[in-house]
């Protein structure tokens, strides 16, 4: 077929199209055309991993019973992370090849083929080509873009400054509607008229199509030397034939293929965010908000017909805040058939958080309840979107569970904790192995109570090994006890220091011979990684533990 690839050489180069060579232009503008597939592809998959509703439905649904399927669900952050990386290297490999393009298409302009040149001019300059032509003007505009999504994607910057990750990674409906326009110019074009102008036919401005032998053709419009390999016409076969031309080729202009690719995703998307819109349009009622130590807020609050099952997160917007900016959090209460009201804690750490915290608890406040709901107080707007699926709630469903916290980590247990506490019987779990680490002592007494509750139930119900609770303080410059003699059970499983984990996960595979013990863990990227190689090392019990981490998606 006669295209881009092969039009922008004289009429005489196609009769040696079957030569070993490969020039720079057909190299470019195949690998533009490689490159282009493979992102089509990824800027359509990195959208489903967002459309948190339907990943919350799967995992929570019958659809997909096992439960090895539904652990491929938390690697949804990863696949997009992914998705976004490959897109970064084949946009390099795709601005490289358009650059040798345009750089070919002024060099080697042909006004035998004027309609496959982007060119207007022999050595018009290439810059033009970028900035005067729809498919170059879009190009730059998304490069631009998309460097501003990466660099604000570090991890240094998402720290540092939340915000600046927020607002340019939003700019991706910008980076879509771009891309749509991009692939309209209409510079790659395909050949209509195969027919009648056949690849490697020869135009001599006859009539009809005829044969005519490939040495007499040389011997009469080749005037210039043969190349060493041919040096005399009639080293070609005397049966070697080549066709002649009928008409001119007539070029059209692909069609856009993009939107075939991410409308599906992108429509589900979108249907999903209007869904999630319209669900949080409502403000949820703040019933309490309340101080503990270390810097932890905690709000209790109820909203009409809210549903979540423990383990869930939901994402807090407060628009007395930021108008567009929100954050998730762990949901540490869910509400059941009896009590409506579910919480969250939230650890004050960065601007929106202190912000936050501003409105809704005055200066003097230390350990108090405040906003209560019999009081007449103006506080801001809160809304909700949620609840989302996570790893945690898979902690149920296994007999044996191994539940590290390490922090504030302990939120997504505490709505576990909460809900053994109404009632166990109903789930399949069977050994509960809870491990705190904090640094201060007074971090323990966010859950203090909801421990020493879960304890006494379990030892009046002769339930004692369900529950094994171990609190281990890090940093400590004596040996110190959580303050008050109803916190008796929680100072004896006190344990200064660091956990030994390697001989923690001997002792449980020891106790649970040859059964699956599921491992939860949120804390330090350095606590996880070391529960993680934990969890794959083959032990002489039998006993298989399957390894689970929080991550926001």
């Amino acid at each position: 077929m006669l295209t881009a690839v092969t039009g922008l050489g004289s009429i005489e180069s196609t009769v040696a199209k079957n030569l070993p060579v490969v020039s720079i232009h057909q190299l470019g503008l195949c690998l533009s055309r490689a490159s282009a597939s493979v992102l089509n592809l990824n800027c359509s998959l990195i959208l489903l991993p967002m459309c948190r509703i339907l990943l919350a439905f799967l995992r929570g649904s019958q659809k997909v019973p096992s439960r090895r399927t539904r652990r491929l669900l938390d690697k949804s952050r990863t696949f997009h992370i992914t998705c976004g990386v490959t897109i970064c290297i084949f946009s390099g490999v795709h601005v490289a090849a358009h650059l040798v393009n345009a750089f070919n298409f002024s060099v080697n302009y042909s006004e035998d083929f004027v309609e496959l040149n982007a060119a207007r001019y022999r050595n018009e300059d290439p810059r033009k080509l970028l900035f005067t032509t729809v498919p170059g003007l879009t190009g730059v505009c998304m490069v631009v873009v998309l460097f501003l999504m990466i660099t604000a994607s570090t991890y240094a910057i998402r720290v540092s400054n939340y915000d600046i990750f927020w607002y340019t990674h939003n700019l991706f409906f910008v980076f879509y509607m771009l891309l749509m326009l991009h692939v309209s110019g209409g510079l790659l074009k395909y050949q209509t008229n195969l027919d009648t102008h056949p690849p490697g036919c020869i135009n001599l401005n006859r009539t009809s199509s005829q044969n005519i032998s490939l040495p007499e053709y040389f011997s009469e419009h080749f005037h210039e030397p043969f190349p060493e390999e041919f040096s005399k016409p009639e080293e070609f076969t005397q049966n070697t034939f080549v066709k002649i031309c009928m008409e001119e080729p007539r070029f059209q202009a692909n069609f856009p293929q993009t939107w075939l690719w991410i409308s599906g995703p992108l429509c589900l998307y979108c249907a999903e965010r209007l869904y999630r819109y319209i669900r949080s349009n409502k403000p949820v009622t703040i019933i309490s908000v309340i101080s503990h130590p270390s810097d932890v807020m905690e709000i209790r609050m109820v909203k009409e017909n809210f549903k979540a099952r423990p383990g869930q997160y939901i994402i807090l917007h407060c628009p007395s805040v930021s108008a567009l900016e929100n954050h998730p959090f762990t949901l540490t209460m869910c509400p059941t058939e009896t009590k409506a009201t579910f919480g969250v804690h939230l650890k004050i750490v960065g601007d929106w958080t202190e912000r936050f915290r501003d409105l809704l608890l005055p200066p003097s406040s230390q350990d108090s309840e405040i906003l209560p709901f019999i009081q007449s107080r103006n506080y801001p707007k809160l809304y909700i979107d949620g609840p989302f699926g996570s790893p945690f709630e898979e902690s149920l469903n296994y007999e044996i569970s191994l539940c590290v916290a390490g922090g504030i980590g302990v939120t997504p247990f505490a709505s576990i904790l909460n809900t053994l506490l109404d009632d166990w019987k109903p789930y399949k779990l069977r050994r509960l192995y809870f491990i705190w680490v904090c640094r201060d002592i007074q971090s323990f007494r966010w859950f203090a109570d909801l421990l020493c509750m879960l304890h006494n139930k379990f030892w009046q119900e002769n339930r004692p090994d369900y529950v094994n609770i171990q609190l281990y303080l890090s940093q400590t410059d004596g040996i110190q006890k959580i303050i008050g003699e109803k916190y008796h059970a929680l100072n004896s499983r006190l344990f200064i220091g660091r956990p030994r984990w390697k001989l923690l996960f001997d002792e449980i595979a020891k106790y649970n011979r040859g059964k699956t013990v599921g491992v939860f863990c949120c804390g330090p990227n350095s606590l996880s990684k070391t529960l993680h190689k934990l969890s794959n090392q083959n032990n002489s019990y039998g006993t298989r533990f399957e390894y689970n981490k929080e991550s926001f998606s």
